[in-house]
Protein backbone atom coordinates (compact mmCIF):
# COMPACT_ATOMS: atom_id res chain seq x y z
CA UNK A 1 0.00 0.00 0.00
CA UNK A 2 0.83 3.47 -0.84
CA UNK A 3 0.51 6.12 1.20
CA UNK A 4 -0.29 9.62 0.17
CA UNK A 5 1.40 12.59 2.54
CA UNK A 6 2.92 15.89 3.33
CA UNK A 7 6.79 16.19 2.67
CA UNK A 8 8.94 16.23 5.37
CA UNK A 9 12.63 17.47 5.73
CA UNK A 10 13.88 13.83 5.88
CA UNK A 11 11.69 12.90 2.61
CA UNK A 12 14.14 15.11 1.09
CA UNK A 13 16.93 12.82 1.20
CA UNK A 14 14.70 10.14 0.03
CA UNK A 15 13.65 11.42 -3.76
CA UNK A 16 16.53 9.68 -5.69
CA UNK A 17 14.16 6.80 -6.90
CA UNK A 18 11.87 9.22 -8.27
CA UNK A 19 14.73 11.31 -9.72
CA UNK A 20 16.41 8.62 -11.69
CA UNK A 21 14.05 9.22 -15.12
CA UNK A 22 15.86 11.66 -17.58
CA UNK A 23 12.20 13.23 -18.16
CA UNK A 24 12.58 14.39 -14.22
CA UNK A 25 14.02 18.17 -13.81
CA UNK A 26 16.71 17.67 -10.72
CA UNK A 27 17.13 20.82 -8.71
CA UNK A 28 20.02 21.36 -5.59
CA UNK A 29 18.45 20.39 -2.20
CA UNK A 30 18.57 23.53 -1.39
CA UNK A 31 15.68 23.87 -4.12
CA UNK A 32 13.84 21.15 -2.63
CA UNK A 33 13.91 22.54 1.17
CA UNK A 34 13.12 26.30 -0.17
CA UNK A 35 9.74 25.00 -1.49
CA UNK A 36 8.81 22.83 1.24
CA UNK A 37 9.07 26.01 3.71
CA UNK A 38 7.32 28.66 1.29
CA UNK A 39 4.78 26.13 0.57
CA UNK A 40 4.49 22.91 2.43
CA UNK A 41 1.15 22.41 1.50
CA UNK A 42 2.44 22.23 -1.93
CA UNK A 43 5.00 19.45 -1.44
CA UNK A 44 3.22 15.60 -1.22
CA UNK A 45 5.13 12.37 -1.72
CA UNK A 46 3.51 8.91 -1.78
CA UNK A 47 5.12 6.43 0.27
CA UNK A 48 5.76 2.93 0.04
CA UNK A 49 5.26 0.34 2.81
CA UNK A 50 9.30 -0.19 2.82
CA UNK A 51 9.33 4.19 3.50
CA UNK A 52 10.48 4.97 0.08
CA UNK A 53 9.25 7.89 -1.79
CA UNK A 54 8.02 6.61 -4.77
CA UNK A 55 6.28 9.87 -6.24
CA UNK A 56 6.10 13.25 -5.40
CA UNK A 57 4.38 17.22 -6.74
CA UNK A 58 6.05 20.31 -5.54
CA UNK A 59 3.90 23.43 -6.19
CA UNK A 60 3.51 26.92 -5.21
CA UNK A 61 0.69 29.60 -5.75
CA UNK A 62 2.26 32.99 -7.66
CA UNK A 63 1.22 35.94 -9.79
CA UNK A 64 3.12 38.13 -11.86
CA UNK A 65 3.66 41.78 -10.54
CA UNK A 66 1.61 44.74 -11.02
CA UNK A 67 3.79 46.00 -13.41
CA UNK A 68 3.25 43.05 -15.96
CA UNK A 69 -0.86 43.86 -16.32
CA UNK A 70 0.16 46.78 -18.64
CA UNK A 71 1.68 43.89 -20.84
CA UNK A 72 -1.80 42.07 -22.06
CA UNK A 73 -2.10 38.67 -21.98
CA UNK A 74 1.50 38.10 -20.65
CA UNK A 75 0.38 38.82 -17.23
CA UNK A 76 -0.51 35.68 -15.15
CA UNK A 77 -2.80 36.40 -12.27
CA UNK A 78 -3.01 34.44 -8.60
CA UNK A 79 -2.48 30.80 -9.98
CA UNK A 80 -0.98 27.26 -8.81
CA UNK A 81 2.21 26.17 -10.54
CA UNK A 82 3.02 22.48 -11.00
CA UNK A 83 6.71 22.93 -10.55
CA UNK A 84 7.52 18.81 -10.33
CA UNK A 85 5.36 15.81 -11.01
CA UNK A 86 7.11 12.85 -11.25
CA UNK A 87 6.56 8.97 -9.88
CA UNK A 88 9.23 5.95 -9.88
CA UNK A 89 9.31 3.40 -12.92
CA UNK A 90 7.99 0.92 -11.02
CA UNK A 91 4.82 2.85 -9.89
CA UNK A 92 3.54 4.12 -12.96
CA UNK A 93 0.29 3.48 -13.83
CA UNK A 94 -1.43 2.50 -10.19
CA UNK A 95 -3.10 6.72 -10.54
CA UNK A 96 -0.17 8.33 -8.11
CA UNK A 97 0.38 10.86 -10.17
CA UNK A 98 -3.65 11.23 -10.50
CA UNK A 99 -3.98 11.57 -6.58
CA UNK A 100 -1.31 13.76 -6.32
CA UNK A 101 -2.16 16.23 -8.75
CA UNK A 102 -5.75 16.60 -7.38
CA UNK A 103 -4.74 17.14 -3.95
CA UNK A 104 -1.95 19.85 -5.15
CA UNK A 105 -5.01 20.83 -7.05
CA UNK A 106 -7.14 21.34 -3.67
CA UNK A 107 -4.03 23.16 -2.02
CA UNK A 108 -4.24 25.29 -4.69
CA UNK A 109 -8.51 25.77 -4.36
CA UNK A 110 -7.85 27.16 -0.63
CA UNK A 111 -5.77 29.56 -1.75
CA UNK A 112 -8.43 30.62 -3.94
CA UNK A 113 -5.63 30.17 -7.21
CA UNK A 114 -7.62 30.86 -10.82
CA UNK A 115 -6.43 28.13 -12.57
CA UNK A 116 -3.36 25.53 -12.75
CA UNK A 117 -0.38 25.43 -14.95
CA UNK A 118 2.58 23.58 -15.57
CA UNK A 119 5.38 23.07 -18.18
CA UNK A 120 6.05 19.96 -19.79
CA UNK A 121 8.40 18.49 -23.03
CA UNK A 122 6.69 18.57 -26.19
CA UNK A 123 8.21 15.48 -26.64
CA UNK A 124 7.24 13.95 -23.55
CA UNK A 125 3.82 12.32 -24.90
CA UNK A 126 3.00 9.88 -22.06
CA UNK A 127 2.63 13.16 -19.92
CA UNK A 128 1.04 15.65 -22.12
CA UNK A 129 -1.79 12.81 -22.69
CA UNK A 130 -2.03 12.22 -18.64
CA UNK A 131 -2.11 15.78 -18.03
CA UNK A 132 -4.68 15.85 -20.51
CA UNK A 133 -6.86 13.23 -19.13
CA UNK A 134 -6.59 15.19 -16.03
CA UNK A 135 -8.33 17.96 -17.50
CA UNK A 136 -5.07 20.42 -18.70
CA UNK A 137 -5.13 21.53 -21.99
CA UNK A 138 -2.28 23.05 -24.37
CA UNK A 139 -2.33 27.20 -23.71
CA UNK A 140 1.38 27.80 -25.45
CA UNK A 141 4.07 26.73 -26.69
CA UNK A 142 7.21 27.84 -25.73
CA UNK A 143 10.03 27.65 -28.24
CA UNK A 144 13.47 26.47 -26.66
CA UNK A 145 12.22 26.53 -23.16
CA UNK A 146 14.41 23.74 -21.88
CA UNK A 147 18.13 24.13 -23.29
CA UNK A 148 19.22 20.61 -22.08
CA UNK A 149 18.66 17.86 -23.88
CA UNK A 150 17.75 14.41 -23.40
CA UNK A 151 18.07 13.12 -26.61
CA UNK A 152 21.42 14.07 -27.29
CA UNK A 153 21.12 15.90 -30.56
CA UNK A 154 22.58 18.97 -29.34
CA UNK A 155 19.47 20.81 -29.57
CA UNK A 156 17.12 23.25 -26.88
CA UNK A 157 13.29 21.30 -26.97
CA UNK A 158 9.56 23.31 -27.20
CA UNK A 159 7.65 23.18 -24.48
CA UNK A 160 3.49 22.99 -23.70
CA UNK A 161 2.16 25.67 -20.78
CA UNK A 162 -0.79 23.55 -19.95
CA UNK A 163 -2.92 24.82 -17.61
CA UNK A 164 -6.61 23.93 -15.91
CA UNK A 165 -9.22 26.24 -14.66
CA UNK A 166 -9.97 26.20 -11.12
CA UNK A 167 -13.30 27.04 -9.88
CA UNK A 168 -12.51 30.75 -9.39
CA UNK A 169 -11.99 31.12 -13.17
CA UNK A 170 -15.99 30.23 -14.17
CA UNK A 171 -15.39 31.71 -17.59
CA UNK A 172 -12.32 29.97 -18.45
CA UNK A 173 -10.79 33.32 -19.18
CA UNK A 174 -7.02 31.42 -18.42
CA UNK A 175 -7.48 28.84 -20.99
CA UNK A 176 -7.65 28.45 -25.03
CA UNK A 177 -8.19 26.38 -28.12
CA UNK A 178 -5.19 25.17 -30.34
CA UNK A 179 -2.82 26.10 -27.70
CA UNK A 180 -0.13 24.15 -29.56
CA UNK A 181 -0.52 26.99 -32.34
CA UNK A 182 0.32 29.85 -30.12
CA UNK A 183 4.08 30.25 -29.79
CA UNK A 184 6.02 32.61 -27.80
CA UNK A 185 9.98 32.41 -27.00
CA UNK A 186 11.21 32.02 -23.24
CA UNK A 187 11.47 35.78 -22.74
CA UNK A 188 8.08 36.70 -23.27
CA UNK A 189 7.33 34.46 -19.62
CA UNK A 190 7.88 36.74 -16.33
CA UNK A 191 9.65 34.67 -14.03
CA UNK A 192 9.96 37.27 -11.02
Amino acid sequence: MTTIRPCSPADISKLNLCNLDPLTENYARSFYFDYLAKWPSMFIVAENQKGQIVAYVMGKVEEDPDFIKIMGDKYLPWHGHVTALTVAPQYRQMGLAKQLTAQLDRACEQEHAWFMDLFVRVSNKTAINMYKKMGYSVFRRVVGYYSDDPTGKGTSEDAFDMRKSLSRDKKKRYIRENGENYRINPEDIYHG
